[in-house]
């Protein structure tokens, strides 16, 4: 296996093109990470630590960032509102006939023309996401108070920042290896880990020793877990018949099968769940300041209410099953699927084409979409529940973080196999 990976790893930098777009994906992602590092003006560095440390919402929304968030970097939106944008463009297909047809029917001139839609959908979001965080973090007093200028020029250069952000991840997926959105992410998931090791080294006690090591184990059957469950999938056998033209046999009849993914939806529950679940808390943060009583003592409630850890994982877990199930059932379609076999003269062994393979399809859909639900609400809650657990702060197992990062090595591991495959060959 290893002479493998190192038989690979010389094909990959000996070949010109393939050393090309590897040395391209690194060279980007350190323009990120130097992006990453440069802060707006006027930001309290102890009291944005002290926000990041007692706040969860936030610190997942800082991973999506990139790890430009923790510092109030020129990129502290990260690919957030293109993200955004994307999601919202999926739900439109479920509402707007036409939209669905843009991506599905009109090939390859229709997926584009879909994408350039998302991309413009981005700077609004930007715009509304960036002066919304900018007004909180004043409210919490990380920011010093800006006049309005000086607060326009602020949202203008990180909402610049998030589409450059955006176009660099674009570049990353048309002349490098992978998603260049992903890769973004995991590069942002990656860079937090030696503060992550350093901060577990200063708070190191020797009779937490069995805990240690319980936590280790643990964070080991995770990432076993988590690569299982995202390669699973529940496969459905497909028969050919074979066709005939003029009285003569073309071909013979052949047999293939449907692969559908226990985990279909990935990781968006979780970023739909978070989106809905950091909305109340945003606008509660900003009303609690007016000067109205009755106002800011019910956002003050919700504050408070939406506070509590134990609240907070319960909710989040619900969300998060529910938009599994939601997200699945817009992104799959067994009407389509079953209509697509019936006229590539497929079908499914005892089943009548059309109508009852659709129906058998969505049955099975449903059930092993119950499994992947169960599992990413308990990867959604599992740093939280490690901390009631432990008691330690530290001592975090960040499910989201691993699911995408898992997930993006996988991706990046296939396309690199495919890429020096079709060169041995």
């Amino acid at each position: 296996m290893i002479t493998t990976f190192i038989h690979k790893l010389k094909l990959v930098f000996s070949d010109k093109v393939l050393r090309n777009r590897v040395l391209f994906v690194l060279g980007a992602l350190v323009i990120f990470r130097a992006l990453a590092s440069i802060p707006i003006p006027g930001v309290d560095t102890a009291r944005l630590a002290e926000f990041f440390a007692n706040n969860q919402f936030f610190g997942m929304i800082n991973m999506f960032s990139g790890g430009g968030l923790s510092n109030l970097s020129i990129i502290m939106l990260g690919v957030g509102p293109y993200i955004t944008a994307s999601i919202i463009m999926q739900l439109s297909t479920v509402m707007s006939p036409k939209m669905k047809a843009m991506q599905i029917e009109e090939g390859e001139a229709g997926k584009m023309k879909f994408m350039q839609y998302s991309r413009y959908l981005s700077v609004p979001l930007a715009f509304l996401q960036g002066y919304g965080f900018l007004a909180l973090l004043q409210n919490q007093g990380v920011l010093a108070s800006m006049d309005l200028m000086t607060t326009l020029m602020n949202v203008l250069v990180i909402v610049a920042g998030s589409l450059l952000l955006m176009w660099v991840g674009e570049l990353v997926t048309e002349f490098g290896i992978g998603n260049g959105v992903s890769l973004i992410i995991f590069a942002g998931i990656v860079a937090r880990l030696p503060s992550a090791i350093n901060q577990l080294v200063f708070s190191y006690d020797a009779s937490q020793i069995p805990m240690y090591i319980g936590v280790l184990a643990l964070a080991v059957l995770v990432t076993a877990v988590v690569v299982f469950m995202t390669e699973a999938e529940r496969p459905i056998a497909i028969t050919y018949a074979r066709q005939a033209r003029r009285g003569n046999t073309v071909g013979t009849g052949t047999s293939t099968y449907l692969p559908l993914r226990v985990n279909q939806a990935g990781v968006i529950p979780i970023i739909f769940a978070m989106s809905l679940l950091l909305m109340p808390r945003m606008a509660a943060q900003v009303l609690s300041a007016l000067h109205v009583a009755y106002v800011s003592g019910a956002a003050q409630v919700v504050s408070n209410f939406l506070a509590n850890t134990a609240i907070y994982a319960v909710l989040y877990f619900i969300l998060v099953f529910f938009f599994t199930y939601f997200y699945t059932a817009v992104t799959f379609d067994p009407d389509q699927i079953a209509t697509n076999l019936q006229k590539s003269g497929g079908y499914i062994h005892g089943l009548r084409p059309g109508e009852a393979t659709a129906e058998y399809l969505g049955h099975v859909i449903t059930r092993i979409t119950l499994f992947g639900a169960l599992f990413l609400g308990v990867i959604a809650v599992l740093p939280v529940g490690m901390q009631l657990f432990t008691g330690n702060q530290t001592l975090t197992i960040g499910g989201t973080a691993l699911l995408i990062a898992v997930s993006v090595v996988l991706d990046l591991v296939k396309k690199v196999d495919a890429q020096v495959s079709v060169r041995e060959y």
